[in-house]
């Protein structure tokens, strides 16, 4: 088992799936690895050898942004925006959708289950 960026890539995998494991990876990032470092996009994780996997390590580590740094300034740019007390920032903190969408229906993934009202007595 190849293990990048702290993450446990799955080896019966090809090298394209098996790095969008990594958060901040998708698969556009990951078959410019692939190519820069000239590994088949058909060939397995099993398949690579140990030099070619502590390629991608040393790759991703030096030009992508992921994990545990990329959660952390995603969180950081976030609680800025709440501070500064924006539009976005204090959607972000009711927990509306912050991009302009509608919220009369709709928008349960952000704002929850739906809560029920009262009915009112007769």
């Amino acid at each position: 088992m190849a293990r990048i960026a702290g993450i446990n890539i799955p080896t019966n995998k090809r090298v394209i799936i098996a790095l969008t494991y990594i958060h901040g990876i998708g698969r556009k990032t990951a078959e410019g690895i692939a190519d820069k470092l000239g590994i088949d996009h058909a060939r397995r994780v099993a398949d690579l050898s140990d030099e070619e996997v502590l390629r991608i390590r040393e790759t991703i580590d030096a030009d992508h942004s992921v994990e545990g740094d990329l959660r952390r300034d995603t969180n950081m740019n976030i609680k800025r925006l709440q501070d500064l007390r924006s539009y976005r920032g204090l959607r972000h903190r009711a927990g509306l959708p912050v991009r302009g969408q509608r919220t009369h229906t709709n928008a349960r993934t952000r704002k929850g289950k739906a809560k029920p009202i009262a009915g009112k007595k007769k």
